[in-house]
Formats: C-alpha cells, structure tokens, sequence
C-alpha cells in the first residue's frame, strides 16, 4: 500500500524542518563524538552515522527494487548517492558531517518528480525505519523533517 501524497503534506505541516533537530533510531557503532550520542539531538537518538548508514542502505535497495521508481536512478553513481543522503541525514539531525552536494531544487531540476513518486519514495524510507525499529513519533518526525523538502523536489 502507498502513502497517500496528503498524508506527506500532513506530515509536512506537522513536523516541518525544525523536526531535523530531533529523532531516535537504532543503536549503532559509529564514529560520533561523546556529546552527539547524548540521546538529545535527532543524531543521536538516530543512533549516528552508523545507524544513519544502515537506513541509507536499506533505502536505497528498496528504491533499486522498485520498477515505478528505480528509472530515476538509472546512470546514477548510486555509492556516491547514498553517501550524499548519510551526509544530509546527518547534517540535518545534528550530528557532525557536513552536506557536500548540491540544494534540493538544482538536483532535482528537470526531473519533473510527482507527489506519488514523492509519496512513494517516503514510503520505502519509512520501511526502511521500520526494519529497524524506529518509534512511529520519531519515524514521523524524520519523515517529517524529510517532507518538509517536497516543494524544492516535485515539479522541478
């Protein structure tokens, strides 16, 4: 079953960007530093980069697996990717990387992106979470986070 595009918006007015700031998921080696696994900052309930790393992964083998979706990854460096998304993950959660690639609206521009493949790529980032446990509020708060970047994504 997809997650409908509203349910994305709803998320999006509910949580927002300011969700980046909080969050938990899995514990997980990593190399984060004493005060970023303190459990307060969304990076460090996440679990660090490690934890981050292994969503990332699981992520992007569903989208791989999905015929509707995997087209827009075609000719796509797929390591460098995922390497981009555990840095703006982790950025963005407050943990200690730095995002290195390019804003939403100049990497998506001429794609053209629908709120379905929108919603649908949301939806295998919350399987993905809930392979490993992340609590619904703080599943809801990243998605959130995440959505709150949908305009800079769709129609571009």
């Amino acid at each position: 079953m997809r997650t409908p595009s509203y349910l994305v918006g709803i998320i999006v007015i509910a949580f927002g960007l300011g969700a980046c700031a909080d969050m938990g998921m899995m514990k997980h080696d990593d190399m984060a530093s004493d005060d970023m696994m303190d459990g307060k900052s969304l990076y460090g309930r996440l679990g660090g980069q490690g934890a981050i790393k292994a969503v990332v992964d699981d992520f992007a083998a569903r989208l791989a697996g999905d015929g509707g979706i995997n087209r827009r990854f075609a000719g796509a460096d797929l390591g460098n990717l995922k390497r981009l998304l555990v840095e703006q993950i982790c950025a963005a959660t407050g943990g200690p990387c730095t995002y290195t690639g390019r804003g939403m609206k100049t990497s998506h521009a001429g794609m053209n992106i629908s709120n379905d493949e929108f919603a649908w790529t949301g939806e295998h980032l919350a399987n993905a979470l809930d392979k490993f446990n992340v609590s619904e509020q703080e599943k809801n708060e990243f998605l959130g986070a995440i959505g709150s970047m949908q305009s800079d994504i769709i129609g571009q």
